[in-house]
């Protein structure tokens, strides 16, 4: 306390903070990288976190040299759908405003749960998996960002399913720097910041997974621009 009443020595007592302006002259950008070099940079980030990384060509796009996109990129509900199976998912939750194009190829067994006021929170740990879009993905710090419009749903869809697939459009969702992401979101709404699984390191330093939501994440970076590793 003595070192902050040391700091405040010559601030007016009737000095209030909104009164003086802050100079925000910090770098927004680091860098000159590339769109392609960013959303690199965002994979790498991501799989350094554990999220485990796909690319994926646009709904409408196969890769084909009829609908030439990501040359060999599978099209977005395909892989969805292969992801889900590989999980064995009998289940998936899905926001209102997830497009119904991107389950199209996910069998009709697998049972769609629409994102309602009514499931709770043991509806929601019986769901095996969940699918959403994003607001935005931070490549220098690998973190994915959720704002709970209509194509990522509340919050709980993505806290409680053990498994989620988040997809980013690349690369119109994809920036460089917090700043950057900072400037796209809305303060009052409610954001879920991502960084790979839940996890935790609390008890003797060691890593367990799952602890505070999903257990395994995957992101599906999906455009016209999505060459390269996957």
């Amino acid at each position: 306390m003595a070192r902050i009443r040391r700091a405040l020595a010559d601030v007016p007592r009737a000095e209030t903070p909104g009164e003086v302006p802050v100079e925000r002259t910090y770098h927004r950008v680091h860098g000159d990288r590339g769109s392609a070099e960013t959303v690199d940079l965002l994979a790498e980030h991501l799989a350094d976190y554990r999220a485990i990384v796909h690319r994926a060509d646009t709904p409408d796009h196969t890769g084909t040299p009829e609908a030439p996109g990501a040359p060999g990129a599978p099209s977005l509900p395909a892989l969805i759908a292969r992801l889900l199976a590989d999980r064995g998912a009998t289940s998936v939750a899905a926001p209102p405003g997830l497009p119904a194009s991107w389950l199209s190829d996910v069998p009709d067994a697998v049972r769609r749960v629409p994102d309602t006021a009514e499931l709770t929170p043991h509806d929601l740990d019986a769901v095996s998996s969940v699918v959403t879009a994003c607001a935005v993905a931070i490549a220098e710090t690998g973190t994915v960002v959720l704002d709970a419009t209509p194509d990522q749903g509340r919050r709980r869809i993505t806290l409680v399913p053990d498994h989620h697939i988040c997809v980013i459009r690349v690369p119109d969702q994809v920036v460089g720097s917090v700043p950057e992401a900072l400037e796209r979101l809305d303060p009052a709404r409610p954001l879920t910041w991502i960084s790979g699984p839940s996890a935790t390191s609390d008890i003797e330093l060691d890593r367990v997974e799952g602890v505070h939501g999903p257990r395994t994440l995957e992101v599906i970076l999906v455009g016209p621009q999505t060459a390269g590793r996957s």
